[in-house]
Order: C-alpha cells, then structure tokens, then sequence
C-alpha cells in the first residue's frame, strides 16, 4: 500500500536552517556535530505539526516569539515549503511565510497547489495573501473567500473545512507529526509506575501509556505484539516473556520474566538501558505511528551491542512511518546504510547544510571502512 509521503522541505529563515531544501526518505538518520541543525530540523517539523494543527501561534509563542525563533541576523522573514506524495494523483505543494509585525507575525502568503490534467497552471486548494483568505469551494468550482470567522494567526490550511479531500490529507500528514526525546527514567518515572487500564495506540511521550499500550496490544493485534517480545528475546536471551498483574481496580503493573530469577522484576527493578528498550520497541511496533516520527538520541542509555537491534526496528518502522531520528552514536551508524544517513554541517556562513551520505562518494572507502569509521576519520562531515 501506498503511503501519504513528505517528498521534499524547504525551510528558509529558522533558526540554524537560514535556506535548506532536502529531499525526504523514508528513514533519516540525522549525524553531525552539536550546534549544525538537527534540533532545528526537528523543531521545524514540529512548528509544521503545530501550524497544521492550528496550534501555531503559541507553538512560536514557547519557541520564544518569531523574532527569537528566525535566523540570527539573517533573515527578515520564515518560510516553509512542504511536498507531499498523494496516491493514484499528482504531488502536493504547500508553502507559507511567516513575517514579524511588531512583537507578532502574520501570515504573508499560503498556497496549496498540485499539478492536474487539464489545467495549465497548477490547481490551488488555498490561495491566501495576508487578509485575502481564499479556498476552492467545490460546489463553485473556484476560489472563494471564507464564510466562518477566520483566526489571522492561523494558517489556512488549518481552518479548511474538513469535507475538502486532498487539504484534509495534507493536514493530518503533517499535524499528526511527533518528536519524541530520550524517556525519563527517573525515580517516580510515569514508565516505572502502575498504569491506568484503557486501549491506547501508542505507549506515551514520556511511556506514561506503555502498559495499556503493551496490554492493549497484546489482546487485539498478537502478532505484532509477538514481534515486540521477539525484539526483547534478541537483546536480552534470558527473557522469557512480560506479564501484566492487577494492582488496583482499573489499575496494571509491568512484570519481566527472566531465566535468572525465580520471581518476576517490576518496572522499577530493570536497568535504565532496558527500560529505554521496552518503550523504543513498543513505540517503533506501534501499528498506528503517525506519518512522520522523530525520535532525538534513541541511542541513550543502550548497550552498543542492542543498537544493530535498533538499526533493524527502526528499519522496518520506516515502512509505515517517516522516521527521523537524530544520533551522536558512532555505533548507531555503523549498522545503517549511506542511504539512511543525512550528514548536518555548516557552510561558511554559518548556516545549516544537509547531504545524503550515499550522495558523498563513499564507495572506495566503504570496501575498507564501516560507515561509522569513515564519519569518525572526518571523510563525510559532521563533525566538529
């Protein structure tokens, strides 16, 4: 089956990312030193969701306002430009611009448009300059202003009504885009604790759904959640299988069997490193991830040892997600492919780019080299 699929960005003016413009896949395994783009590429996807979302204006507002949030010094507006794969019809192309009006913004310009049969120009869904709101009214068959309260902070694809297909597609593609940062694993811990009995699709930000998840899981897709104790038995052998007791009415504890001992461990008695496991694999099986998924630092706290395990799941999730994960770990990358690796480094101004390792002609250096061996000798970038 075909998949909804971002093709291409182009992000100009955020933060580190002053003009980059990447072609997507359906794996990108961010690498580069601190400070050359990989948090902004994520939070510029994440400032996407929320726009889609119509959440916008108080996502720039926690970002610290669009002056804070624009390219230091160099850039006097922002703008995003998005392409989106649409099965059995031509591509969306979606752009908007952002510029600063006193201690605000406002929305300068948002088109929505695809190429289709028949027509000379591109065909446009949205076509919005400032207070000049249009959406094509299909009962019209043309451009029409809107006829409901329309919010100015707000993009307009977030304020398109709901029964026009292919903005609707578009919306719910990039609004349903989650960032994921390395799981607490402290002592009160919502992964360490009882959970609350209830079907959930995924096993929380912080694994604070992980056990109904888990449990969930378990009772209404089987085989997925065999191949989620599958990916426990391969990083850990002595594992025999999870249970799920009751502690309280509506209430469930996580119990992990294991051939050392004779009585099962609680969630607050496994290792830091296996708790990150768990949650990693049930997030990445999750039958329901949304289109884009990004996942900072997945490395933190494994064993370098589990990380081809996480290579693997990470793999076979970005046949039904677009995954993104950003990575400090030499090891992370020695199991991936150069096809899967995208390599964040500065140009002499200071700003963001991004090139595809299998774009860097590597190939003599790999009859010799691991991936990660030649990153570390300096011959791909990203490096400080």
């Amino acid at each position: 089956m075909r998949l909804h699929r971002i093709n291409k960005v182009r992000i100009h003016g955020f933060r580190r990312l002053r003009d980059l413009e990447l072609p997507m896949r359906p794996l990108m395994a961010m690498i580069g030193a601190n400070g050359v783009g990989k948090s902004s590429l994520l939070d510029a996807f994440s400032l996407l969701a929320a726009s889609a979302a119509g959440k916008l204006n108080p996502r720039l507002s926690e970002m610290g306002g669009i002056t804070e949030t624009m390219t230091y010094d160099r850039a006097t507006d922002m703008s995003f430009s998005v392409g989106m794969e649409v099965p059995e019809h031509q591509p969306l192309q979606y752009d908007f611009r952002l510029v600063p009006r006193g201690q605000s913004y406002t929305i300068s310009s948002e088109v929505l448009s695809q190429v289709r049969d028949g027509y000379g120009e591109p065909f446009k869904h949205i076509e919005s300059y400032y207070s000049d709101i249009k959406y094509y009214e299909i009962e019209e068959r043309k451009l029409v202003r809107p006829s409901w309260e329309h919010n100015p902070l707000e993009t307009s694809l977030s304020q398109v009504p709901k029964m026009f297909h292919q903005p609707e597609e578009l919306r719910r593609v990039l609004s349903s885009a989650t960032q994921y940062h390395f799981l607490d694993v402290g002592p009160r811990a919502p992964v360490k604790l009882p959970q609350q009995m209830k079907p959930v699709d995924f096993p929380g930000i912080d694994g604070e759904d992980l056990i109904p998840f888990l449990f969930y899981l378990r009772e209404s897709n089987p085989e997925r959640y065999a191949m989620i104790e599958d990916s426990l038995r391969a990083a850990f052998p002595d594992f025999i299988n999870l249970n799920f007791p009751p502690v309280a009415a509506g209430m469930l504890a996580l119990t992990w069997r294991d051939r050392n001992y004779s009585k099962p461990l609680f969630m607050n008695q496994l290792s830091e490193g296996m708790l990150r496991f768990i949650w990693l694999a049930a997030l990445l099986q999750s039958p329901a991830l949304s289109t884009v998924t990004m996942i900072d630092e997945p490395e933190v706290s494994l064993h370098p040892e589990l990380l081809s395990l996480l290579a693997d799941l990470m793999r076979e999730a970005a046949q039904r997600t677009q995954l993104i994960v950003a990575t400090h770990s030499d090891r992370l990358i020695r199991f991936l492919q150069p096809e899967e690796v995208l390599v964040m480094d500065m140009d002499e101004d200071g700003s963001a780019i991004a090139r595809w390792a299998d774009t860097l002609n590597l190939d003599d250096w790999l009859a010799e080299y691991s991936l990660d061996q030649i990153w570390q000798m300096g011959r791909m970038g990203g490096r400080a």
